[in-house]
């Protein structure tokens, strides 16, 4: 497994479940993917939110992309696992802002002020088939 399998499944599958931590209670969300590159697995929350306060309370996440199989033999996915790191870059968040702007019908606000673009750049990678369903200790990890 390389980096770049990774990459290319994160992106053909930016649709993913992301796990934080709220004191003791773990949290779960969907969440899309922005984009990934050889830099990391870039994503987008807005400051006000309880998500945004989690990730700068405890950087720790896991991060599950699915196929979207709906027949077992077909699903794959791959969990990510490591530390968000925020991203300080005007660019990027004018960016993300200009391609989600959808948003801020929904929030009733400009979403650039409150736009805040974090990424994991390290941690462990590994997929998984149901063909694994028993193996998960022997699975190959990927350090990136």
């Amino acid at each position: 497994m390389e980096f770049d399998d990774c990459v290319t499944f994160a992106s053909q599958h930016p649709i993913c479940y992301l796990a934080t931590e709220d004191g003791d209670q773990p949290r779960v969300r969907p969440l899309v993917l922005w984009f990934a590159d050889p830099r990391g697995f870039y994503f987008m929350t807005m400051s006000p939110k309880q998500f945004s306060a989690q990730l700068h309370q405890n950087p720790k996440v896991e991060v599950c992309f699915y196929n979207g199989a709906t027949e077992l033999p077909e699903a794959k996915m791959m969990r990510l696992t490591g530390a968000v790191e925020f991203v300080d870059d005007a660019e990027l968040v004018k960016k993300v802002s200009e391609e989600r702007a959808a948003l801020e019908g929904i929030i009733g606000r400009p979403l650039e002020p409150i736009a805040e673009v974090f990424r994991i750049a390290s941690g462990e990678a590994r997929f998984w088939t149901l063909m694994d369903i028993l193996k998960e200790p022997e699975l190959e990890t990927l350090r990136f």
